[in-house]
C-alpha cells in the first residue's frame, strides 16, 4: 500500500534515520508496524476534535517498552520469554498522559483487529496468552531484513511514540492557554475579549476552539429568537430558542454536536467539506435535516456546490443525491458566523458570549487535567 504522507511522517523517517542513517524512508516503506503508526499519527499537528488514538499507540508502546527494558533488542531469547503482565501493563498504560482512563481493549483485540484492516498478514502487533494473562509484542514486526541486514526497530518505534505524545501534549496545551487567555481577559478587559473571540474564528484555528466560539455565538445569537407553538390558534405557547452542547469538544462518540430546542434542530461542527463526512453524519440520525458549522472562509454557495459535485461522483443516482442534499438545512461558514456575533453584539449580549466561552473552557480544563500535571 502506498505511504500515507502527512506533518508527522517526516518526524518518523528522522527518527528511523537517527537509528539507521539514510535508511529512514526504506524501513518505513517495508515495515507494516511503523507503516501503522504513521496511519494513527495523522492527528499529531492538527487541531482534530477526534481522539489522538492513545489506546492502540499505548499498547504497543508498553510491550516494546517492556521488550526494551529486558534487553532483547540486543540479545536473543524473546520467544523464551514468559510474557509481560496484563496488570502490569495497563498500570504503565494509565501512567502515561492521557491514559489514566483506559481500558483493555486495546491489548485485548482491537489494536490487532484494526491492524488487520490495513495489513494481510500473519504478524500481528500482540500476541497474548488468555490462560495466564501474558503478553507479546510480535517481534516478526520489529526485525526487519534491510540489504541483506537484519535491524532492529524497537527503540525507533519507542521514540516515534514518545515524539507523537509530545506533538499532542503541546496541541492540547497550546488549546489550554487560549482558555487561560480568555479567562483572564474577561476578568479584566470584557472589550479586549471580544476582539480575541474574533481572533479566534478563523481557518487555522484549533477545532475545539472553534467548536466552543461557534457554540457560544449561536447560542447567544438564537437566544433572541422566539417562535409560537401550540395544540390549537387560541392557545398559543411562546418560547425563545435555546442551543444546547450534545458533548465535550474532543469526544469520539459519534453523536451530533449541538441541538436546539423547541425546534429540534441538529448541529454539526466540521473542519472538512469532504461529502463522507457530511453524509456519515446525516446517516447517523437516519437523513434528519443537520445545519453544518464549517471552519472554512468559502461562499457558502461554493461549500453547497462541491458537496453535490462530490455526492453525484459517489452516488450517481439522482434520487439518493437530493435526498442526502435535503438533509442539508443550513450551512454556516466563518463569514456568517462572523455576521451573527456581530448581531449579538449590537444587541449587547457580548458578555455572555464571553461567559459561555470561559465556562466551556472550563471544562476543558478539567478534561485534560492530566496533561497539566504531567507537565509541572
Amino acid at each position: 500500500m502506498p505511504i500515507l504522507q502527512h506533518d508527522f511522517t517526516q518526524i518518523i523517517i528522522t527518527i528511523v534515520n537517527k537509528y539507521f542513517p539514510g535508511y529512514g524512508e526504506i524501513v518505513l516503506s517495508n515495515s507494516q508496524l511503523l507503516q501503522y503508526i504513521n496511519i494513527k499519527t495523522k492527528a499529531a499537528n492538527r487541531g482534530s476534535k477526534s481522539r489522538a488514538s492513545f489506546a492502540n499507540h499505548y499498547a504497543i508502546y508498553v510491550l516494546i517498552e517492556d521488550y526494551l527494558q529486558k534487553e532483547f533488542h540486543i540479545k536473543n531469547g524473546y520467544e523464551d520469554y514468559e510474557g509481560a503482565q496484563y496488570t502490569a501493563l495497563l498500570m504503565r498504560q494509565r501512567e502515561l498522559p492521557f491514559g489514566s482512563k483506559l481500558q483493555n481493549h486495546a491489548l485485548n483485540n482491537r489494536l490487532n483487529e484494526e491492524f488487520k484492516k490495513y495489513f494481510s498478514t500473519d504478524f500481528l502487533p500482540i500476541i497474548r496468552d488468555i490462560k495466564h494473562n501474558r503478553y507479546w509484542i510480535n517481534e516478526n514486526l520489529l526485525k526487519l531484513k534491510i540489504k541483506n541486514e537484519e535491524i532492529n526497530i524497537s527503540e525507533a518505534v519507542k521514540d516515534i511514540i514518545d515524539a507523537y505524545i509530545e506533538a499532542r501534549t503541546q496541541a492540547f496545551n497550546n488549546f489550554m492557554k487560549s482558555c487561560q487567555k480568555m479567562i483572564d481577559i474577561q476578568e479584566k478587559q470584557p472589550e479586549e475579549a471580544i476582539k480575541f473571540i474574533k481572533g479566534l474564528i478563523n481557518p487555522n484555528e484549533d477545532a475545539r476552539v472553534f467548536e466552543i466560539v461557534s457554540y457560544a455565538i449561536l447560542k447567544e445569537y438564537y437566544a433572541e429568537q422566539k417562535i409560537y407553538w401550540g395544540w390549537s390558534p387560541d392557545e398559543l405557547n411562546v418560547e425563545y430558542l435555546s442551543l444546547y452542547k450534545t458533548g465535550r469538544t474532543n469526544a469520539n462518540d459519534g453523536g451530533i454536536d449541538f441541538v436546539m430546542k423547541p425546534l429540534g434542530r441538529f448541529f454539526q461542527v466540521t473542519e472538512t467539506i469532504d461529502v463522507g463526512k457530511y453524509f456519515l453524519d446525516i446517516d447517523k440520525v437516519q437523513k434528519y435535516p443537520v445545519t453544518f458549522v464549517v471552519k472554512t472562509e468559502q461562499p457558502i454557495e461554493n461549500l453547497r456546490k462541491r458537496i453535490e459535485e462530490q455526492a453525484k461522483i459517489r452516488y450517481i443516482i439522482n434520487a439518493i443525491v437530493s435526498t442526502y442534499m435535503e438533509s442539508i438545512e443550513e450551512i454556516i461558514n466563518i463569514p456568517q458566523l462572523m455576521l451573527r456575533f456581530d448581531q449579538v453584539l449590537e444587541s449587547k449580549r457580548g458578555i455572555a458570549v464571553i461567559e459561555e466561552i470561559v465556562i466551556q473552557s472550563r471544562v476543558e480544563f478539567n478534561i485534560e487535567k492530566e496533561v497539566l500535571e504531567n507537565e509541572v
